[in-house]
């Protein structure tokens, strides 16, 4: 099932409230550790605002989606997707273990739920492990639903819609984020599509290059819908702007697994030089001034 995100008018910013739907509970152990290969991936999280291309660009990744066809990851906890085909289930905010019927997960309870782990057989997730977050600005999701779950991630890829770029909730957001993700993550311009000029499309790039600067390893534009109907390979795919992106994902994820930048992709020829990870980049965002309603709490690196 391919989740098309509705373009909603207006996103609502109010991240404070918390939706709470008890279910039983059945304490397991607290969960278990990561097996070795599990610990050898990066982990690359999905964030944004709602509706702004997440369930999309997780399907683009996987090759189709990890979640049942009534079901989107916008209704639920942080979903930890990792390659294997053992049995789903949730992990509590202290740590208890519960199964869950794949069938049955809108019956998660997002109180108290850090996460859902489930497995999936999609050929990336041999390389990395996939954690698609809830939206920013879902006004039934408590701020601390994302914030409890960021500090597993190593990479992070940003997705904002393209006519409405970068806005002063997301940079207020992306601002409380430790520091050392700036330089490993993206900056994803979805929806390029729905600005119909280049001239336009150019604009709007460079505009959110300046006002972000220090804060990506890289904006990268993509027309996610586009990619997912031509397929992989297709000239669509790469008019579409997949085919960079998935190359800087592979780029970021060999970064991290041997701490050193990958040799130039001989697929998009992006420009890359081989030598130390780089530091944590010194440039702070600008402070911004917003709603106390809408400001998340701060993250400590």
């Amino acid at each position: 099932m391919i989740s098309h995100e509705p373009h909603a008018e207006g996103f609502a910013e109010d991240v404070d409230q918390v939706v709470s739907q008890e279910t039983p509970r059945m304490p397991m152990r607290a969960e278990a550790p990561l097996d070795v290969e599990a610990q050898k991936r990066p982990r690359v999280a999905l964030m944004g605002e709602f509706s702004a291309g997440k369930s999309t660009l997780s399907n683009l990744l996987l090759g189709n989606s990890a979640l049942p066809v009534n079901v989107t990851a916008t209704q639920l906890p942080p979903v930890w997707i990792s390659k294997g085909a053992q049995a789903p289930y949730t992990v509590s905010v202290e740590g208890e273990e519960q199964a869950i019927n794949l069938e049955e997960l809108e019956k998660v309870s997002v109180h108290g739920t850090s996460h859902i782990r489930i497995f999936h057989d999609a050929p990336r997730l041999a390389d990395f492990d996939l954690i698609d977050m809830p939206g920013i600005s879902d006004p039934n999701m408590a701020a601390d639903v994302w914030q409890r779950m960021i500090h597993h991630a190593d990479i992070v890829i940003w997705c904002s819609h393209a006519t409405q770029a970068w806005r002063q909730s997301e940079a207020a957001v992306w601002g409380t984020m430790p520091k050392e993700l700036y330089e490993r993550s993206i900056l994803l311009l979805t929806r390029m599509d729905k600005i119909l000029s280049e001239r336009d499309q150019g604009r709007v790039i460079k505009r959110v290059e300046s006002e972000t600067k220090g804060l990506f390893r890289k904006v990268m534009p993509a027309s996610l819908i586009k990619a997912l109907t031509a397929g992989e390979g297709s000239q669509a795919w790469a008019e579409s702007g997949a085919t960079d992106l998935v190359s800087e994902v592979n780029g970021l994820v060999h970064e991290v697994v041997t701490g050193k930048r990958r040799e130039p992709n001989a697929v998009s020829g992006a420009a890359s030089v081989n030598h130390d990870a780089v530091d944590t980049p010194k440039a702070r965002p600008a402070r911004i001034v917003m709603p106390t309603r809408v400001r998340p709490r701060p993250l400590e690196s």
